[in-house]
């Protein structure tokens, strides 16, 4: 029901809601969960079930605030994975919010460093790296070293 309930503000019929969220708990890894409540969900589930809801009403665009923040490292490299996947699939515009530059450098096709209020873009640039990307071979592209430092740069007051 977390997952549909974009649907069913949309009107959306109950058998149509129930398939996609079930489509999408199956795809995220929580098929065994959909009845569950969520202080029996650990964290990680809990980011997947948000990120299900977000994508379940097909939205051309998507407002992702820090969805990973919360997970441990390993759970975040799984999430991102699953997120690219519906990304794929999908194809809708997601302007992500994130303070991980290696985040960014995974998942964005670009990349702006906002100033610190009033927030203003101080730099943007086009990732170089080809999809599909993964954590661990991100890092050794050519030109990560130097993309991550001119990135990081940009943070400094």
């Amino acid at each position: 029901e977390n997952v549909a309930y974009g649907l069913k503000l949309r009107g959306t019929p109950r058998a149509e809601r129930q398939r996609r969220s079930r489509e999408l708990l199956d795809t995220l890894g929580l098929t065994g969960f959909a009845r569950a409540f969520p202080a029996k969900l650990s964290e990680g589930m809990r980011q997947r079930v948000a990120i299900a809801r977000a994508f379940a009403v097909d939205a051309p665009l998507l407002l992702m605030d820090e969805p990973l923040s919360a997970l441990d490292f390993q759970t975040k490299i799984a999430v991102q994975g699953e997120l690219l996947a519906l990304w794929r699939e999908r194809r809708c515009t997601i302007l992500y919010v994130t303070h991980d530059i290696d985040e960014a450098l995974a998942l964005a096709d670009r990349v702006t460093v906002l100033t610190g209020r009033p927030g203003r873009a101080r730099d943007t640039v086009t990732v170089p790296f080809a999809r599909p990307r993964d954590y661990a071979g991100l890092r050794a592209e050519a030109g990560y070293p130097e993309l991550f430092q001119r990135l990081y740069r940009g943070l400094e007051p």
